[in-house]
């Protein structure tokens, strides 16, 4: 088959590209370990799933893991009904086990729990199962690759990391069409045939250093990049029928393996001295005619090579994202995370189980880990009635106070996001309209992600609410059209409504997260006298004391020049500081987005 490295990277479609990764992890799956795919319901996906089974050797199986999959199933554990049957443990494989040589298909990865995908993460890294509990002891080696469907729906909604970081692969089918298969497109006798040489391909030092220094050239910080890369430039030598990984295959692993990682551009390559014109002069043509340019072209580094071809796969709009975020100093919220996961009785999703009564504050039985616990102990149990003389008929099951376990639930907590404001004569000089722009762009994000918005203003010598927690966004959009300009800045009366505001949003069980938009301007102080030394100390006061609150949030300069201010108030909110002189509505609002704390899960 011809080697799809021959392409040039931006003449390759998105589809093509799909496919070849599709290959290349049928041909070695546990060592690339697997596909985060991310993409809605669709004609595309499916294809693409139909293309890998039937690129998969046959008999390899293929399982599905479910999305409230338990420890007993992922795993293995005690085969309960066995058990109740033999009278003795009897242990059930697990899913993982069940899997062994071919691949598991997680539907729903945006939503796996953390902890379950650390319990998949261990089995992937130690190549095997090994479980012991419930009187039972599992050691069952395993080794597989995953396919992780990723259906999210904003860029919060993402595969816990512990699985995504273990993923050669991360294709997005969005705006992506299934496309008639190419002519060279591989079959399963290629994959068949590949996956017989794997195991003779070699790796010279070169490749792997070219490999790790485009992944550090790329800002890839994972360890495990450069690993994955190397294992699919391998599995592409293999399926091009090569005994040594070449430059295309490196180049291959480079633009689908740490092209879609990329966090920040490569640096640019020193210029050069230029000689004088009388050195340049002396200098002798090429021989025979040869290209000079051509030359340079073939005597380039490998690591050049590569990294051109993971630049050339770096979308447009990636770029002008990791563009944007060059100038962001990223913080990750310790406190005060959007949209945390809290423990709850009764309501929610299941969570696990514990042990427990069911009386104690209304918690509810688990009928089936009651017996799973139970289970093991019935011999013992028989055989102490037996010397009790107990001769009467007993329960076939005996269950005992320490047997009884609770459901434990875990419950999304709602997320508030105060808007806080500057609408002073110098901000509604300089940059209210585009603030209001922004702020609208937000609203609308944080409508279609159901959370509650906020609206506090400060102008004069008074800091306001123009609007409650609510979800209304045609009310928070008129309120925000009506909202003046003019006056002093009142910067620290502000920042005190917000933390205010921000407290009662937590006393009713909800996550709030703070957006303040100003110039930086402070010349009016607490009691409203008029001072700039005064106003900025107040400003400085009021944002310790936010910072003392627990509570994130995030400090946008909008002044055409970045001011000293407003970046030392950000650091004593211990909030991230996003300075954006030029930007318009639109630049604002995504600038936000990009740098708002995640909506993750924390464990219940």
């Amino acid at each position: 088959m011809t080697d799809p490295a021959e392409t040039a990277a931006p003449e390759r479609s998105p589809w093509a590209d799909a496919v070849l990764a599709a290959a290349l992890f049928a041909v070695d799956p546990a060592g690339t370990v697997g596909v985060a795919l991310r993409s809605l319901p669709g004609l595309a996906r499916d294809r693409w799933l139909l293309t890998l089974r039937q690129l998969l050797p046959e008999g390899a199986p293929v399982r599905r893991l479910p999305h409230h999959v338990g420890d007993s199933r992922l795993l293995g554990g005690l085969d309960l009904a066995a058990t109740l049957r033999a009278g003795r443990p009897i242990a059930e494989r697990g899913i993982l086990t069940e899997t062994d040589g071919g691949v598991l298909i997680a539907a729903m990865a945006e939503r796996m729990s953390a902890g379950t995908a650390a319990r998949i993460g261990a089995v992937l890294d130690n190549g095997g199962v090994t479980v012991e509990r419930d009187g039972i002891a599992i050691d069952a080696p395993t080794r597989f690759g995953i396919v992780a469907l990723d259906e999210g729906m904003t860029e919060d909604e993402q595969p816990p990391t512990a699985l995504a970081d273990r993923l050669a692969f991360r294709l997005n089918f969005e705006g992506v069409s299934a496309e008639p298969p190419a002519d060279d497109a591989p079959d399963a006798d290629d994959i068949a045939t590949a996956r017989e040489r794997l195991d003779g391909i070699v790796a010279r030092d070169d490749v792997v250093e070219a490999l790790c220094g485009t992944a550090l050239s790329l800002g890839v910080w994972s360890l495990r990049a450069p690993l994955q890369a190397l294992a699919v430039a391998r599995a592409h030598a293999a399926l091009m029928g090569r005994d040594e990984i070449a430059k295309e295959d490196a180049a291959v692993a480079a633009r689908l393996v740490l092209a879609p990682r990329a966090t920040r551009l490569p640096l640019p390559p020193p210029e050069e001295e230029t000689p004088p014109d009388d050195q340049q002069q002396d200098e002798p043509p090429p021989p025979d005619g040869k290209n000079e340019e051509q030359e340079n072209v073939e005597d380039r580094p490998l690591e050049d090579m590569i990294l051109d071809a993971a630049k050339a796969a770096i979308p447009s709009g990636l770029l002008e994202q990791l563009r944007l975020q060059g100038r962001i100093k990223p913080r990750i919220p310790s406190t005060g995370r959007a949209g945390h996961l809290q423990k709850t009785k009764l309501r929610g999703r299941p969570a696990g189980v514990r042990r427990g009564e069911p009386r104690a504050g209304g918690a509810r039985l688990n009928l089936i880990e009651t017996l799973r616990a139970a289970a093991p102990w019935q011999p013992l149990r028989r055989r102490e009635r037996a010397l009790a003389g107990e001769t009467e008929r007993s329960a076939r099951i005996e269950v005992r106070k320490d047997d009884f376990r609770i459901t434990r639930f875990k419950q999304k907590t709602e997320t508030a996001t105060i808007f806080v404001v500057d609408a002073s004569g110098s901000s509604a000089l300089h940059r209210l309209a585009e603030a209001k722009g922004a702020v609208e762009l937000l609203l609308a994000d944080c409508y279609v992600r159901r959370d509650q918005v906020a609206m506090v203003s400060f102008r004069g010598k008074v800091a306001e609410i123009l609007l409650p927690p609510t979800r209304s966004l045609v009310r928070a959009k008129r309120n925000l059209a009506g909202l003046p300009g003019g006056g002093g800045t009142p910067l620290a009366c502000g920042i005190d409504l917000a933390v205010a505001l921000a407290d009662q949003i937590r006393r009713k069980g909800q996550t709030p997260f703070i957006i303040l938009l100003t110039d930086g301007s402070a010349n009016i102080a607490r009691d409203g006298s008029p001072g700039r030394p005064k106003a900025e100390e107040d400003a400085l006061a009021s944002a310790r004391l936010l910072r003392a609150a627990g509570l994130t949030a995030l400090l946008v300069d909008t002044a055409p020049h970045p001011r000293p201010l407003a970046r030392k108030i950000a650091a004593e909110m211990d909030a991230m500081y996003l300075p954006l002189p030029y930007a318009d509505a639109a630049a604002i609002s995504g600038a936000v987005k990009a740098v708002s704390p995640p909506r993750e899960s924390l464990a219940g």
